[in-house]
């Protein structure tokens, strides 16, 4: 058997078991649920599936996929109550248009380079969309680490972008020093707008890195935590508490935690 149709079995019976526990004489937790929990549960478990990746846990990664997948039939269940669609609608749409926006690999079409082929995507995307702006169609419900992220993919394939990262970080090195001059000057809004404009100019330098600046920010906090618990383990066995603890001590301390917690 192929793998396949060993993977559309496993499906289906998921199918099967989200029907049997929303239906009559099924879990009556379930049975409760609508779509704006669920909604909260698939956020809660893509960011877990997320964690799993940046750890890389592979064994928690394929159970935390599970249940991303789950909650995406859950989703389509309640959906498919409400005579609205099905997870067969699902399926059937997401088939289509991985094989309308592929004809380099199910059609005539060839192209040569992976340049090439986003073109071709965001090309037809827009006109099945019927999208007069790049930014159409864009999810409100980024973060906006994120959004300024995918901002900067959507410009860059019209052309409007950067040559190479080191230009982008002159860019950052630009918005650095006018915040210094509103430091200076003591205006408060200039500073937040300052602010603002070094965190949409990193997310741009992390894309020509082709680095996510969300991971890579999500990474940089658990390593921080690392470090700070190690300073507190620290101070506890030396009988203090954080507050009674120096700066210069709790420096000591980073330091030798930077040698030890990558």
């Amino acid at each position: 058997m192929k793998n396949a149709e060993k993977a559309g079995k496993k499906f289906g019976k998921l199918v099967e078991i989200l029907d049997a526990l929303r239906g009559e004489g099924g879990c009556p937790w379930d049975r409760e649920q609508d779509v704006n929990s669920i909604t909260n549960y698939f956020l809660e478990e893509v960011y877990e599936a997320v964690d799993a990746i940046c750890a890389k846990n592979t064994e928690s990664l394929a159970e935390e996929l599970g249940d991303v997948l789950m909650e995406v039939v859950f989703l389509a269940r309640i959906f498919k109550e409400d005579k609205k669609f099905s997870i067969y609608d699902v399926l059937d749409g997401i088939n289509k248009k991985m094989i309308r926006r592929h004809p380099h690999v199910f059609a005539q079409k060839r192209f040569r380079t992976s340049k090439k082929v986003l073109d071709e995507w965001n090309k037809q995307k827009k006109v099945e969309k019927k999208r007069k702006s790049l930014f159409d169609g864009m999810t409100k419900c980024f973060p906006s680490l994120m959004e300024a992220f995918q901002i900067g993919l959507r410009v860059s394939s019209s052309g409007f972008d950067w040559k190479q990262p080191f230009d982008a970080l002159q860019k950052i090195k630009e918005e650095v020093s006018e915040l210094e001059k509103a430091l200076k000057a003591q205006k408060k809004e200039k500073i937040s707008e300052e602010v603002g404009d070094i965190f949409f100019s990193m997310a741009n330098v992390s894309r020509l890195l082709g680095v996510n600046p969300e991971i890579a920010l999500r990474q940089a906090n658990a390593k921080f935590i690392k470090r700070f618990k190690f300073i507190e383990k620290k101070l506890e066995e030396e009988g203090k508490e954080l507050g009674q603890a120096s700066l210069e001590e709790m420096d000591k301390i980073w330091e030798k935690a930077k040698n030890k917690i990558d």
